[in-house]
Protein backbone atom coordinates (compact mmCIF):
# COMPACT_ATOMS: atom_id res chain seq x y z
CA UNK A 1 0.00 0.00 0.00
CA UNK A 2 1.31 3.44 -0.92
CA UNK A 3 2.07 5.77 1.98
CA UNK A 4 -0.43 8.31 0.65
CA UNK A 5 -3.20 5.70 0.64
CA UNK A 6 -2.36 4.52 4.14
CA UNK A 7 -2.38 8.13 5.37
CA UNK A 8 -5.79 8.79 3.81
CA UNK A 9 -7.33 5.67 5.37
CA UNK A 10 -5.70 6.45 8.71
CA UNK A 11 -7.07 9.99 8.67
CA UNK A 12 -10.60 8.71 7.98
CA UNK A 13 -10.24 6.23 10.84
CA UNK A 14 -9.07 8.80 13.39
CA UNK A 15 -11.94 11.09 12.41
CA UNK A 16 -14.45 8.34 13.28
CA UNK A 17 -12.94 6.92 16.49
CA UNK A 18 -14.55 8.41 19.60
CA UNK A 19 -14.59 6.24 22.73
CA UNK A 20 -11.42 5.57 24.73
CA UNK A 21 -11.81 1.78 24.72
CA UNK A 22 -11.88 1.76 20.91
CA UNK A 23 -9.50 4.59 20.11
CA UNK A 24 -6.80 4.85 17.46
CA UNK A 25 -4.29 3.07 19.71
CA UNK A 26 -6.59 0.05 19.83
CA UNK A 27 -6.66 0.15 16.03
CA UNK A 28 -2.87 0.36 15.78
CA UNK A 29 -2.44 -2.58 18.15
CA UNK A 30 -4.89 -4.61 16.06
CA UNK A 31 -3.01 -3.70 12.89
CA UNK A 32 0.39 -4.58 14.38
CA UNK A 33 -0.94 -7.90 15.68
CA UNK A 34 -2.53 -8.67 12.32
CA UNK A 35 0.69 -8.04 10.42
CA UNK A 36 2.57 -10.23 12.89
CA UNK A 37 0.02 -13.04 12.44
CA UNK A 38 0.16 -12.59 8.66
CA UNK A 39 3.92 -13.14 8.64
CA UNK A 40 3.48 -16.46 10.42
CA UNK A 41 0.61 -17.51 8.16
CA UNK A 42 2.59 -16.66 5.03
CA UNK A 43 5.63 -18.56 6.31
CA UNK A 44 3.47 -21.58 7.04
CA UNK A 45 1.92 -21.39 3.58
CA UNK A 46 5.12 -20.92 1.58
CA UNK A 47 6.94 -23.64 3.51
CA UNK A 48 4.43 -26.20 2.25
CA UNK A 49 4.95 -25.38 -1.43
CA UNK A 50 7.28 -27.32 -3.71
CA UNK A 51 8.79 -24.17 -5.16
CA UNK A 52 11.64 -21.80 -4.51
CA UNK A 53 9.43 -18.79 -5.14
CA UNK A 54 7.70 -17.05 -2.23
CA UNK A 55 4.05 -16.55 -3.08
CA UNK A 56 2.13 -14.50 -0.58
CA UNK A 57 -1.33 -15.87 0.08
CA UNK A 58 -2.47 -12.85 2.08
CA UNK A 59 -3.59 -9.54 0.59
CA UNK A 60 -1.79 -7.12 2.90
CA UNK A 61 -3.53 -4.08 1.42
CA UNK A 62 -6.94 -5.58 2.20
CA UNK A 63 -5.80 -6.67 5.65
CA UNK A 64 -4.31 -3.26 6.47
CA UNK A 65 -7.40 -1.35 5.33
CA UNK A 66 -9.71 -3.74 7.19
CA UNK A 67 -7.71 -3.34 10.40
CA UNK A 68 -7.64 0.44 10.18
CA UNK A 69 -11.36 0.70 9.46
CA UNK A 70 -12.82 -2.18 11.48
CA UNK A 71 -14.32 -0.04 14.27
CA UNK A 72 -15.45 3.07 12.39
CA UNK A 73 -19.08 2.07 12.92
CA UNK A 74 -18.80 2.35 16.72
CA UNK A 75 -20.13 5.91 16.85
CA UNK A 76 -23.29 4.88 14.99
CA UNK A 77 -23.81 1.96 17.37
CA UNK A 78 -23.45 4.23 20.40
CA UNK A 79 -26.06 6.58 18.94
CA UNK A 80 -28.37 3.66 18.16
CA UNK A 81 -27.61 0.46 20.14
CA UNK A 82 -29.85 -1.58 17.85
CA UNK A 83 -27.22 -1.18 15.12
CA UNK A 84 -24.24 -3.50 14.72
CA UNK A 85 -20.99 -1.54 14.38
CA UNK A 86 -19.49 -4.30 12.24
CA UNK A 87 -22.30 -4.08 9.69
CA UNK A 88 -22.47 -0.29 9.69
CA UNK A 89 -18.71 0.08 9.61
CA UNK A 90 -18.28 -2.41 6.77
CA UNK A 91 -20.59 -0.36 4.55
CA UNK A 92 -18.87 2.87 5.55
CA UNK A 93 -15.50 1.32 4.71
CA UNK A 94 -16.72 0.08 1.33
CA UNK A 95 -18.11 3.48 0.36
CA UNK A 96 -14.94 5.23 1.51
CA UNK A 97 -12.62 2.90 -0.41
CA UNK A 98 -14.72 3.17 -3.57
CA UNK A 99 -14.36 6.95 -3.23
CA UNK A 100 -10.59 6.34 -3.11
CA UNK A 101 -10.80 4.46 -6.44
CA UNK A 102 -10.41 0.99 -4.98
CA UNK A 103 -11.87 -1.70 -7.22
CA UNK A 104 -15.27 -3.04 -6.13
CA UNK A 105 -13.71 -6.47 -5.61
CA UNK A 106 -11.04 -5.20 -3.21
CA UNK A 107 -13.43 -2.87 -1.42
CA UNK A 108 -15.91 -5.74 -1.01
CA UNK A 109 -13.16 -7.94 0.44
CA UNK A 110 -12.45 -5.29 3.07
CA UNK A 111 -16.17 -4.97 3.74
CA UNK A 112 -16.48 -8.72 4.26
CA UNK A 113 -13.54 -8.74 6.69
CA UNK A 114 -15.05 -5.96 8.79
CA UNK A 115 -18.58 -7.36 8.77
CA UNK A 116 -17.35 -10.65 10.30
CA UNK A 117 -14.84 -9.37 12.86
CA UNK A 118 -17.31 -9.15 15.73
CA UNK A 119 -17.42 -11.87 18.40
CA UNK A 120 -20.51 -13.89 17.49
CA UNK A 121 -21.38 -17.25 16.00
CA UNK A 122 -23.80 -16.37 13.19
CA UNK A 123 -21.28 -14.57 10.95
CA UNK A 124 -17.88 -16.30 11.09
CA UNK A 125 -14.97 -14.99 9.01
CA UNK A 126 -14.13 -17.05 5.93
CA UNK A 127 -11.13 -15.55 4.12
CA UNK A 128 -7.64 -15.65 5.62
CA UNK A 129 -7.64 -11.84 5.87
CA UNK A 130 -10.95 -11.89 7.74
CA UNK A 131 -9.71 -14.60 10.11
CA UNK A 132 -6.54 -12.63 10.85
CA UNK A 133 -8.52 -9.46 11.56
CA UNK A 134 -10.85 -11.43 13.83
CA UNK A 135 -7.90 -12.91 15.74
CA UNK A 136 -5.99 -9.63 16.01
CA UNK A 137 -9.07 -7.85 17.33
CA UNK A 138 -9.85 -10.65 19.80
CA UNK A 139 -6.30 -10.51 21.18
CA UNK A 140 -7.39 -7.11 22.52
CA UNK A 141 -9.80 -8.97 24.82
CA UNK A 142 -7.11 -11.25 26.27
CA UNK A 143 -4.73 -10.78 29.19
CA UNK A 144 -4.43 -7.58 31.16
CA UNK A 145 -5.09 -5.37 28.18
CA UNK A 146 -8.44 -7.11 27.80
CA UNK A 147 -9.17 -6.46 31.48
CA UNK A 148 -8.17 -2.78 31.20
CA UNK A 149 -10.19 -2.15 28.06
CA UNK A 150 -13.24 -3.88 29.50
CA UNK A 151 -13.09 -1.76 32.65
CA UNK A 152 -12.83 1.39 30.53
CA UNK A 153 -15.75 0.35 28.33
CA UNK A 154 -17.89 -0.65 31.30
CA UNK A 155 -17.35 2.87 32.67
CA UNK A 156 -18.28 4.47 29.37
CA UNK A 157 -21.61 2.63 29.26
CA UNK A 158 -22.10 3.22 33.04
CA UNK A 159 -22.04 -0.43 34.07
CA UNK A 160 -20.76 -1.06 37.62
CA UNK A 161 -17.68 -3.00 38.64
CA UNK A 162 -19.89 -5.56 40.35
CA UNK A 163 -23.43 -6.22 41.53
CA UNK A 164 -24.26 -8.07 44.76
CA UNK A 165 -27.11 -10.49 45.32
CA UNK A 166 -29.30 -10.65 48.44
CA UNK A 167 -26.65 -12.70 50.24
CA UNK A 168 -23.88 -10.14 49.56
CA UNK A 169 -22.24 -12.36 46.96
CA UNK A 170 -20.94 -10.97 43.69
CA UNK A 171 -23.18 -11.81 40.73
CA UNK A 172 -20.77 -13.33 38.23
CA UNK A 173 -23.22 -14.54 35.57
CA UNK A 174 -26.36 -12.98 34.20
CA UNK A 175 -29.36 -14.43 32.51
CA UNK A 176 -30.08 -13.01 29.07
CA UNK A 177 -31.94 -9.74 29.39
CA UNK A 178 -31.84 -9.51 33.18
CA UNK A 179 -29.86 -6.25 33.16
CA UNK A 180 -27.19 -7.34 35.64
CA UNK A 181 -24.28 -6.12 33.52
CA UNK A 182 -20.98 -5.53 35.29
CA UNK A 183 -17.29 -6.19 34.85
CA UNK A 184 -17.71 -9.59 36.52
CA UNK A 185 -20.57 -10.71 34.29
CA UNK A 186 -18.74 -9.48 31.16
CA UNK A 187 -15.62 -11.37 32.19
CA UNK A 188 -17.52 -14.63 32.58
CA UNK A 189 -19.57 -14.11 29.44
CA UNK A 190 -16.80 -13.04 27.08
CA UNK A 191 -13.29 -12.54 28.43
CA UNK A 192 -12.96 -15.95 30.04
CA UNK A 193 -14.23 -17.75 26.95
CA UNK A 194 -12.28 -15.94 24.23
CA UNK A 195 -9.22 -18.20 24.37
CA UNK A 196 -10.78 -21.05 22.41
CA UNK A 197 -12.11 -18.91 19.56
CA UNK A 198 -8.94 -18.10 17.59
CA UNK A 199 -8.38 -19.29 14.03
CA UNK A 200 -4.60 -18.91 13.67
CA UNK A 201 -1.84 -20.75 15.49
CA UNK A 202 0.06 -17.53 16.16
CA UNK A 203 -2.92 -15.80 17.82
CA UNK A 204 -3.65 -18.89 19.91
CA UNK A 205 -0.07 -18.88 21.20
CA UNK A 206 -0.12 -15.17 22.08
CA UNK A 207 -3.48 -15.50 23.83
CA UNK A 208 -2.31 -18.51 25.82
CA UNK A 209 0.66 -16.54 27.17
CA UNK A 210 -1.67 -13.77 28.36
CA UNK A 211 -4.39 -15.94 29.85
CA UNK A 212 -3.02 -16.60 33.34
CA UNK A 213 -2.50 -12.92 34.08
CA UNK A 214 -6.19 -12.26 33.42
CA UNK A 215 -7.28 -15.20 35.54
CA UNK A 216 -5.08 -14.05 38.43
CA UNK A 217 -6.43 -10.48 38.22
CA UNK A 218 -10.04 -11.65 38.21
CA UNK A 219 -9.52 -14.05 41.12
CA UNK A 220 -7.68 -11.52 43.27
CA UNK A 221 -10.21 -8.77 42.56
CA UNK A 222 -13.05 -11.13 43.44
CA UNK A 223 -11.28 -12.08 46.69
CA UNK A 224 -10.60 -8.46 47.72
CA UNK A 225 -14.18 -7.39 47.15
CA UNK A 226 -15.57 -10.46 48.90
CA UNK A 227 -13.31 -9.91 51.92
CA UNK A 228 -14.50 -6.32 52.16
CA UNK A 229 -18.02 -7.58 52.89
CA UNK A 230 -16.74 -9.82 55.68
CA UNK A 231 -17.65 -13.39 56.62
Amino acid sequence: MMDTEYTAIEAYMTEKMQDSAHDKHHVYRVLNAALDIARYEDDKSTNTKDTDTDISTIDIDVLTAACLLHDIGREAQFANPTLCHAQVGSTMAYDFLISRNWTPTKAQHVKDCISTHRFRSNAPPTSIEAKILFDADKLEVTGLIGIARTLIYQGIVTHPLYIMDADNKIITHKAKGDGNSSFFTEYNFKLKNIYDTFYTTRAKAIAKKRQQAAVDFYDRLHDEITQNYGP
